[in-house]
């Protein structure tokens, strides 16, 4: 059991801490290294760093449901800020440039439905357009060039999406990916890793609650992307082609800017779904989550949602439960015997395995009997781990002192900052982890020698190092969590009583 514990909290630390690499497939093709002052053309793609926008290059385009703020210039998107969800930023950087450096727009004209950005030189005149749409979180963008020079020019102008800060010094760069959908299949890609995929249908990029998705009209394009200083850029190129003088070409992109919500990207475009994804066990995710929605509905409360759900998961895993409690209820019962024994073959350890063995035997106790139930409930755990992690349903959502159920509960602030804790006082993790005190100390087996100072040892070390990983993880899964120890401790006291 303490081996079980401590790999839960490895894996919990893991998994805060850390980034998840995902697998990259055999289509993609690496780039080179580029010099970074230039455009450089990569397998018929140009990638290019923007230089930093002066902020009188600035302005904000302002919508029902969200904020742009655009970069005239290059007739670019920096960041989108939700209203519906406290004014939260999602930075683009640069979303929907054209990579090519020699460009600059000027503002055409904007009305309460699009914003028109103007580029015109000696050679070609270039006309983007974003169209938007109040009705839910897409627009369109409509990009027309025209050769107005005596000659032939060739076009290659990718289109960047955004960029991705991935840096190590960005708490939040462990949410970034990459989702690409090609003809062949559709996946979740490592944004770190430079890769193209060809025949690409729709690229899209996301942070912890919201994405940017971005859809052409047309299917002669491919997918990149490209980790450049830290930092990740994501899009979409296609083959260079030549306009002849006077000729004109126009592309179209569906796009989808707004909150990873599955009901929400549904009734824009189902194929855009597979966006949202949440690791490994991504359907039970889902399927806990569909009850949490349909919970709150009932309850019209997401912390009162994540309650119920907690008592239902633990009503629905109480057959397990319950024989993982009763298998070390056997198993306690058995270590006076089983310290008779070390006593006896101290310095025979395979006889004394051999002499333990035929104690379960005799007493048709199985030694896993509290290990596996726990193991088959870890998948559930860490499936709702993620699906409440990422849940855009809990950023702001409040229940009775917590203000958001996405942040640490936050009781007070203290004046000054304490290592480990910070300046906050989190009281959800403070008595979670004196239950979990509690819950060992009722477990306790009378032991001598080594094992009893091992005991006492995990007593103190186990609830402490859990309240820790737990401090600042959002107070959604602390109070999923909270309830859960609490049934828990409430049934082993019952059978701790039990003759």
């Amino acid at each position: 059991m303490v081996a079980i514990a401590l790999s839960l909290m490895v894996l919990l630390t893991w998994s805060l801490l850390a980034p998840k690499p995902q697998p990259v497939v055999n289509k993609e093709v690496a780039y080179q290294a580029s010099n970074l002052a230039s455009p450089v053309e990569l397998s018929s793609t140009k990638v290019v760093i923007a230089p930093e926008p002066p902020a009188a290059s600035l302005f904000e385009i302002k919508r029902k449901k969200f904020d742009l703020t655009f970069i005239e210039p290059q007739a670019a998107i920096q960041e989108v800020k939700f209203k519906l969800h406290q004014d939260y930023k999602f930075p683009l950087k640069y979303g929907f440039l054209l990579a090519d450096p020699t460009l600059s727009f000027v503002k055409e004209g904007s009305s309460i439905d699009s914003v028109t950005f103007l580029h015109s030189d000696q050679n070609k005149k270039i006309i983007k357009k974003f169209i938007f749409s109040d009705s839910d979180y897409s627009l369109w963008l409509e990009v027309s060039i025209e050769n107005t020079s005596a000659s032939s020019i060739s076009v290659d102008m990718p289109l960047i999406l955004g960029a991705m800060d991935l840096n190590a010094r960005n708490v939040q760069s462990r949410y970034h990916d990459v989702a690409i959908s090609t003809n062949e299949k559709s996946q979740h890609v490592n944004a770190g890793k430079n890769a193209v995929f060809q025949e690409a249908k729709f690229v899209g990029m996301r942070d912890r609650y919201f994405c940017a998705i971005v859809d052409p009209d047309s299917e002669k394009y491919s997918a990149f992307i490209k980790k450049i200083n830290g930092e990740s850029e994501v899009g979409l190129s296609e083959l260079e082609y030549v306009l002849k003088p006077g000729e004109q070409i126009s592309e179209k992109f569906h796009i989808y800017l707004g909150p990873q919500d599955l009901q929400t990207i549904n009734s824009i475009k189902p194929d855009w779904s597979m966006v949202i994804n949440y690791g490994t066990f991504d359907f039970i995710s889902q399927v806990l989550l569909q009850m949490l929605e349909f919970l709150h509905k009932l309850v019209r409360n997401w912390g009162l949602a994540i309650v119920i759900l907690s008592f239902l998961v633990y009503f629905l895993l109480y057959p397990l439960t319950l024989k993982q409690m009763r298998s070390m209820k056997e198993m306690q019962a058995l270590q006076p015997h089983i310290e008779e024994l070390r006593k006896a073959h101290t310095d025979n350890p395979q006889k004394l395995n051999k002499e333990i063995m035929e104690l379960y035997k005799e007493h048709k106790v199985n030694p896993f009997g509290g290990c596996l139930p726990l193991i088959l409930q870890m998948p559930i755990f860490f499936a709702l781990y993620q699906a409440l992690l990422r849940s855009i349903a809990l950023k702001g959502a409040s229940f009775l002192w917590i203000k958001d159920l996405s942040e640490p509960d936050r009781l007070f602030i203290l004046p000054k900052t304490f290592p480990m804790i910070g300046n906050e006082i989190n009281i959800l993790p403070i008595v979670m982890a004196i239950g979990m005190f509690v819950q060992q100390k009722i477990s306790m087996t009378a032991t001598t020698g080594s094992q009893a100072e091992q005991q006492k040892m995990m007593l103190i070390i186990m609830p402490l190092m859990f309240g820790l990983i737990f401090y600042h993880m959002p107070s959604g899964l602390v109070l999923y969590w909270f309830i859960n120890s609490g049934l828990m401790l409430i049934n082993q006291i019952k059978i701790s009583r039990a003759k």
